[in-house]
């Protein structure tokens, strides 16, 4: 990937920061976080802040983007966090909180691309996770919001033109501090680098694949997860330690 103009949205920290990284030096990079101390701006870097959770936010987001540059070639939507949580009281704020930064800001990102670039060509990446496959205990709201952005793309790439790839990325468990931020005091199974993320997105965006699995094990167990019953096992352990630390009436 060079010459192009690039838009990556969590891109303080993680795998976002990753990808600024790796990309700066051949792109332009509107670099999008709400928190943008950790973001070095250079000729190629444009840091900008801003909560995505907000519609408004990210209309002027598209508005400091296109005066940066002229187009959008490739979108990395990849802002989002998690709860680990045992949910015990009906709380429509705190529902709403990761819907509209995992799911929404998303899908109307996506369509404001799509309506800005008309019928031109663009990319648009989208950091999904193994949870949209796999729902795991304690992670009920953070996996529900993965599931629906994997029913989302899988459903808009036919209203999209054919020059323009919508693009879903599958990592596993990452080394970053998303476990933390969630509360939960244990990182999951399998685990990865968030530079090993960044470069497989870079290589599966630039040969335009609808689907990447930075994980070649975690491509294996979805694989062998069609005859054999591998996660329905994992969860139902999972379950069992969840229960066991968190207090359940019998």
């Amino acid at each position: 990937m060079k010459g192009k103009n690039i838009i990556i949205t969590g891109a303080s920290s993680g795998i976002g920061a990753e990808l600024v990284k790796i990309l700066s030096s051949d792109n332009k990079i509107f670099a999008v976080s709400r928190n943008i101390s950790n973001i070095s701006e250079t000729p190629n870097i444009k840091a900008y802040s801003c909560d995505v959770s907000k519609a408004e936010n990210i209309d002027l987001l598209f508005d400091e983007a296109v005066n940066f540059f002229d187009k959008i070639d490739v979108f990395f939507a990849n802002a989002g966090f998690a709860y680990c949580e045992r949910i015990q009281k009906s709380d429509w704020n705190h529902i709403d909180e990761i819907f509209s930064t995992n799911v929404k800001s998303v899908f109307y990102s996506l369509c404001k691309l799509k309506e800005i670039s008309e019928d031109k060509p663009f990319k648009f990446v989208i950091t999904a996770s193994a949870f949209s496959y796999i729902s795991m205990p304690g992670y009920s709201l953070y996996c529900s919001t993965k599931f629906a952005l994997k029913g989302f793309a899988d459903a808009y790439r036919y209203e999209l033109d054919k020059c323009q790839k919508l693009i879903l990325v599958y990592p596993v468990a990452t080394y970053t501090k998303f476990f933390n931020v969630a509360g939960s005091d244990k990182m999951l199974w399998p685990r990865q680098k968030p530079e090993t993320v960044a470069k497989a997105m870079i290589k599966g965006v630039r040969k335009s694949k609808e689907n990447i699995y930075p994980s070649f094990l975690f491509r294996i167990l979805l694989l062998v997860a069609r005859i054999l019953p591998l996660f329905y096992i994992y969860v139902k352990l999972e379950g069992k330690k969840f229960r066991k630390n968190n207090k359940f009436s019998n």
